[in-house]
């Protein structure tokens, strides 16, 4: 007889991998919301922490600096779009997410340090927003499947106009320098994580023991 020990954890199911990415998300929004409550009532003393180009302690600002915020109202046009792209992109396994979340964070920071305006402050979380647009857009093409296909073509019809304006070097009211490298790390991230192709591995799969 085979030992409990043995047998075969059952995969989760849709249920439980959306009720995951849903705590995930509405977490993470949530943390934004209290930083900017703190930082407004420190009279901004978080700001500091925003990405000011070419100098070399400001590195160190490339990961807080996409959960800083310039106001509510800069907290507020990222959390629905966070939301939603990260709940879809969440779907997919929270460590996968967590892994392309922090390449387009990475990414998109070191672009902004290199490439932005001299005495500009860059913060917010448009950066992994735009990241995570453009992972979602090309991540069904890649792993080959039909669901994320669909999904990607819903959401770059409903917010595809939106992407173009906020990468347009025109548009002067937004950091366009991250929201262009937020969206070139999203779609490199759709292939340096795609899913392995089926059929390669050479492993059996695993079978239960008959007692």
């Amino acid at each position: 007889m085979a030992a409990s020990s043995d047998r075969i954890a059952p995969a989760w199911s849709a249920g439980d991998r959306a009720k995951t990415a849903a705590k995930l998300m509405l977490g993470w929004v949530a943390f934004l919301w209290i930083l900017e409550v703190v930082d407004v009532s420190s009279g901004h003393a978080l700001d500091t922490y925003g990405i000011e180009p070419r100098r070399p302690g400001e590195l160190l600002d490339i990961v807080p600096a996409s959960f800083i915020h310039f106001g509510f109202g800069h907290v507020a046009s990222n959390s629905v779009p966070l939301l939603v792209f990260g709940f879809l992109a969440a779907l997919g396994g929270i460590r996968r997410f967590a892994a392309v979340a922090a390449l387009i964070i990475v990414v998109d920071g070191l672009g902004v340090w290199l490439v932005s305006p001299a005495g500009s402050n860059t913060a917010g979380a448009s950066g992994l927003v735009f990241g995570l647009f453009g992972y979602l857009l090309v991540r069904g093409f890649v792993d080959r499947r039909v669901l994320d296909i669909g999904a990607g073509l819903v959401i770059g019809a409903i917010w595809g106009s939106s992407i173009l304006l906020g990468i347009s070097p025109t548009n002067t009211s937004v950091s366009w320098q991250g929201h262009l490298f937020g969206l070139a790390a999203g779609v490199a991230a759709a292939f340096v994580f795609r899913r392995p192709a089926r059929g390669r591995s050479t492993v059996p799969p695993a079978r239960p023991l008959i007692p």
